[in-house]
């Protein structure tokens, strides 16, 4: 299996890229909103996951191994394939999906397209505990932890006021806030649990 690869990018398009390793061109899918950030000729290495099919053998690449990896445990749900699991990166960063998953949030996971209600509920029920571990090390953005809460909250659909309502809960319940991880606070933020 292919598991990842570092090469200079030839050819950018919305939903994949051409990526020169060795001489040879390797078209991979990545999401949308991967592909932006990538510039013809730059040097760029990509996490990735093979799919072989009966009559296709399709390179999906990701920024980040978090990425790769709840790219691979989606497609562990009933009636999930890769397009579907591409499109919920496309939608949100790894920790605000992992995040929607862990605290039940079937709202925003039935905005992914393909997904609908009873795929929502499915990925809930199936990934619920899987995902309550996830490793979030080096995949948040950087920014102050008000910013990044902010901006995870945003990205799940909660309106502003909420947002606000939120990290001020957070101010409360912590005595040292900015020394928490911020994957624990984006739990506290989701569930509204208080620190103890």
């Amino acid at each position: 299996m292919i598991s990842s690869l570092s090469g200079v990018v030839k050819v950018v398009n919305s939903t994949y890229v051409v990526i020169d390793v060795g001489g040879v061109g390797l078209h991979v899918s990545v999401a949308p909103r991967s592909t932006a950030r990538f510039a013809v000729d730059s040097l760029i290495t990509l996490q990735t996951v093979l799919i072989v099919r009966e009559d296709s053998l399709t390179l999906y690449g990701f920024e980040s191994f978090a990425d790769r990896e709840i790219f691979e445990l989606l497609q562990t749900v009933t009636g999930i394939g890769p397009k579907v699991a591409q499109s919920a990166l496309n939608l949100y960063e790894t920790p605000e999906l992992v995040s929607a998953i862990a605290g039940a949030h079937s709202d925003a996971l039935e905005r992914i397209p393909g997904l609908g209600k009873k795929g929502a509920q499915r990925v809930i029920l199936e990934l619920k505990e899987k995902v309550e571990h996830f490793e979030f090390t080096g995949i948040l953005h950087s920014g102050s932890w008000r910013e990044q809460i902010s901006s995870a909250l945003t990205g799940l659909g909660f309106g502003a006021r909420e947002v606000q309502d939120r990290i001020e809960q957070l101010s409360k319940s912590y005595s040292d806030v900015a020394s928490e991880p911020i994957s624990e606070l984006l739990r506290a933020a989701l569930s509204g649990a208080k620190s103890e």
